[in-house]
């Protein structure tokens, strides 16, 4: 029976698929082209497998990517889960000792993390220095903690390493204050109009340090902030002076007070340094800052000016090339420029200024002494 049914199976086959010629006419020639119905058939089969393939991998595909956003799914579930407040209750609830031992080695690592980018912190306070040791009495609440709550032990042990902690912080930005400080009064500035003029645009989201139920915020933690935010001041303030040549030449042709005007043979003041030397040479920022003018001046010829803050300003005159644009950002040593003659003057030459509010200084100081400072206040 079955062989019977296999037979109709075929013939059945063999009727929808009969014997096909097919005439193919190229270049004046006719040709035949034959295809058997057994032909047909096996042609039908491959592409039946192809298509199962097809199908096949496709819908792995499609798995895969189901499988992909359902692990995605679950993932953020979990995280939504772990910052709701209710599970951390939970946490609290179910094993207080869990969750000291957990935020003491999250404590150990932001030590750790600290030290690792800026150094060494300060263990003990210095003569002359004005921040707390807290170490003594921190000492006395852990063990009264201890005694009345034993079970808030060892938050009471996290809360005195924390303060420790903040403390060494603050002798640290102190310390680099401090030095900042010494090297900016090497240069004839006073320190104190760059912590003064350190103020600028800032917001973001409020996040509160305050604890207790009085919702003050601990007096450690807010001196470490103007600590850190005197560091920054006084650090950013030293970047900012100029420190590097502005022209890599041998000699300086010109010198800044009163001298032989080169037309008139006149006595004149020279607000400047001059540097001499091929035309075109480059001329670099002599530090960090914010370009405020790129055009010409009457004298200067073309020119470009550079605020660094603070009242500071440096000016590079007699250019033959502007390489930066009104408002742009450089770096100390950034290519501003191409040495020239343009404006008042003699030959190829760099005319350098640096000038505090408005008054002329005179820049070799700044670019014989910043070096040797930048290196003694890191």
């Amino acid at each position: 029976m079955q062989f019977k049914s296999a037979g109709a199976l075929l013939k059945r086959f063999r009727a929808k698929f009969p014997d096909r010629e097919f005439i193919m006419r190229s270049q004046g020639q006719v040709r035949f082209i034959r295809l058997s119905s057994g032909m047909q058939l096996g042609a039908l089969g491959i592409a039946t497998l192809l298509l199962t393939a097809w199908g096949g991998s496709m819908g792995a595909m499609a798995f895969e990517r189901w499988s992909a956003d359902s692990e995605r799914a679950q993932l953020i579930s979990r995280e939504a889960q772990v910052a709701t407040a209710e599970s951390r209750v939970e946490e609290y609830r179910d094993g207080i000792e869990d969750v000291t031992s957990d935020l003491a080695r999250r404590q150990k690592f932001i030590e750790q993390m600290v030290e690792a980018h800026i150094g060494d912190l300060p263990e003990d306070r210095s003569d002359g220095e004005a921040v707390s040791d807290s170490k003594g009495e921190a000492a006395k609440t852990v063990s009264k903690v201890s005694a009345v709550l034993p079970e808030a032990a060892g938050l009471a042990r996290i809360e005195a390493e924390q303060l420790a902690f903040v403390e060494r912080l603050t002798r640290y930005a102190d310390r680099r204050s401090s030095a900042a400080s010494q090297a900016i009064r090497k240069l004839g500035l006073n320190p104190n109009t760059f912590v003064a003029g350190s103020s600028r645009a800032e917001g973001g989201p409020l996040l509160r340090l305050a604890t207790g139920k009085d919702g003050l915020l601990d007096p450690r933690f807010k001196r470490l902030g103007v600590s850190l935010a005197r560091m920054d001041a006084l650090e950013n303030g030293l970047a900012s002076i100029p420190q590097a040549q502005p022209a890599h030449v041998a000699y300086v042709s010109s010198s800044f007070g009163y001298r032989s005007d080169p037309f008139t043979g006149a006595a004149a003041f020279h607000a400047g340094l001059d540097f001499p030397g091929p035309l075109g040479s480059p001329i670099y920022a002599a530090a960090k800052g914010k370009v405020t003018f790129v055009g010409r001046r009457p004298g200067y010829g073309n020119c470009i000016e550079i605020s660094h803050g603070n009242g500071l300003m440096t000016r590079y005159g007699h250019l033959s090339a502007f390489k930066v644009k009104a408002g742009q950002k450089v770096d100390t040593g950034t290519v501003i420029a191409g040495m020239g003659s343009t404006g008042r003057s003699t030959g190829s030459h760099l005319h350098f200024e640096v000038r505090v509010n408005g008054r002329p200084v005179n820049p070799r100081p700044f670019l014989e002494a910043a070096a040797n400072v930048q290196q003694e206040a890191h």
